[in-house]
């Protein structure tokens, strides 16, 4: 019997929008072929917005998304031009590890060092390996991995948050998201290779967030450690962990898939108004931040497609997504409380959250 997802015209409707439309605005007005990076984002009529800055993360998003469309005209040099850049622009040499950011004309910026930054290098990489097997990227992905065991990992299992150009302890402390996507980095690279150190880091990153981060009434993932003031949780990263724990076979069965498996109908009560995702609530349920974001509809979309007696609402829920976010010459990244559109602006990370929802949405077809 094949799954709801196979025969639903708004999900091909969207992939085709994303083929058509959305990649390619990351091809042309959105390339900077000078610095061969993408710029930070585009306008509503297609142009680079005022450049501020380019992050190492945008640019490992961006390996990832052209690294996935590898054998379509143009991905593969695209993919090997990220790469290079990843390297050439945001690499410490002097410190190791990938610098945050940098400026217009292409020096170091901020010169932190962050998780979130290194997770998605990891995520990156390893799918770029994992289709081209050079040699480089695997010694570049290796490096990444070595720095996040050696300068952001902690004794309790969690990981710095951020650290100074030199490593310094910045007392950041760990967060959820950059976690989040340190899970999904190290999921990425378990589906390339057999990685024993890897396996247990993950394995260990888990029960160390059910430990610390996991709210016991409703099962919640909290945005800060359990008791940190002014706490909060953000519905779309309740899917988004649901997605990660439930199409892994080494999590699927784990303490924290189980706490994320009853956080889900607790945001889905609370956190999903008229098919709208909203940013952020307290453990209340009250709301905290109404906005409403296309990274955050994705997740909802890939974890629907994955949860028993939720599969019926995709195809609503798809049209919800076309309707309300995707339009001729892009997507809305953002509607306010009232539904109304708050930013008119496509950033060059955002293809990255339509990339893997549709993969998920497909790989279930």
């Amino acid at each position: 019997m094949s799954h709801p997802s196979s025969s639903l015209p708004a999900l091909a409707r969207f992939s085709q929008h994303f083929a058509e439309c959305i990649v390619p605005l990351w091809q042309g007005p959105g390339w900077n072929a000078d610095l061969a990076l993408p710029f930070e984002a585009l306008d509503a009529h297609h142009r680079p917005l005022p450049v501020q800055r380019y992050r190492a993360m945008a640019c490992a998003r961006q390996l990832y998304l052209f690294s996935s469309r590898i054998g379509e005209p143009g991905a593969a040099e695209r993919a090997a031009a990220l790469f290079r850049s990843l390297q050439k622009h945001f690499h410490d040499a002097e410190h190791g590890g990938w610098f945050y950011s940098i400026d217009a004309q292409g020096k170091p910026l901020d010169r932190r060092k962050d998780l979130y930054t290194h997770a998605f290098i990891v995520f990156a990489c390893a799918h770029y390996w994992g289709q081209v097997k050079q040699s480089l990227v695997e010694s570049t992905l290796n490096a990444a991995l070595d720095i996040i065991e050696q300068q952001f990992a902690r004794e309790d299992g969690l990981y710095e948050a951020c650290l100074g150009e030199d490593w310094a302890d910045l007392g950041s402390g760990p967060l959820q998201n950059p976690q989040m996507h340190l899970a999904e980095a190290f999921l990425n690279v378990l589906a390339v290779r057999d990685d024993h150190p890897v396996r247990q880091a993950l394995l260990q990153l888990c029960d160390a967030l059910e430990a610390h981060f996991i709210e016991p009434a409703h099962g919640l993932m909290l945005e800060k450690p359990r008791g940190a003031v002014d706490n909060w949780f953000e519905p779309g990263h309740q899917f988004e962990w649901f997605y990660l724990l439930h199409t892994s076979p080494l999590l699927r069965d784990t303490p924290l898939h189980a706490s994320i498996d009853r956080a889900f109908g607790f945001a889905e009560r609370f956190g999903v108004k008229g098919a709208a995702v909203l940013a952020a609530l307290d453990v209340h349920g009250n709301v905290l931040d109404a906005t409403q974001r296309i990274w955050a509809q994705a997740e909802y979309l890939r974890a629907l497609a994955l949860r028993p007696g939720s599969q019926a609402m995709l195809p609503a829920q798809l049209e919800a997504m076309e309707r309300q976010f995707l339009h001729a010459g892009g997507w809305y990244e953002c509607r306010d409380g009232e539904g109304a559109v708050s930013r008119h602006d496509m950033p060059s990370t955002t293809p990255y959250h339509l990339a893997t929802c549709l993969e998920g949405l497909q790989s279930l077809a």
